[in-house]
């Protein structure tokens, strides 16, 4: 199964979501996108696939979200793909691509609606909390 994660290291749901991608034997495509950031068209068409708007996808916590006066709501699609161009770490984390599917997998669980149910066996998450249960 061809699996792409739009991957955060510094982020615990990121690495979580990536575990649980590998745990089931899946070797995803990995994309590191503060290093290698998606240009604007392929965002605005990952939130297409996402059937959500570009301000469902941004994020605020350490980011210049509030520098950049985002949270006003009059502000368009457009300008809101412009300031994640500009500033990846706007693009919250982690978004998963596989053939069911395109996720922003908050939490990482989510991405269990992106892979095979007969790969599914037990999961830990980082901190302890069980995912998935024998």
């Amino acid at each position: 199964m061809d699996v792409v994660i739009y991957h955060n290291p510094a982020c615990g749901t990121s690495r979580n979501t990536l575990a649980l991608i590998r745990h089931v034997g899946i070797k995803p495509h990995v994309i590191e996108y503060l290093k290698t950031p998606p240009n604007r068209a392929l965002v605005a068409q990952l939130v297409e696939r996402m059937r959500v708007s570009v301000r469902d996808i941004l994020r605020e916590k350490g980011t210049p979200y509030a520098d950049l006066g985002l949270g006003d709501t009059s502000l368009s699609d457009d300008q809101l793909l412009d300031a994640i161009a500009a500033h990846p770490i706007l693009m919250n984390r982690p978004i998963v691509v596989s053939p069911l599917g395109v996720k922003l997998c908050r939490p990482s669980e989510a991405v269990l609606e992106l892979l095979p149910e007969h790969l599914a066996k037990p999961f830990v998450k980082e901190n302890g909390q069980v995912i998935l249960d024998a």
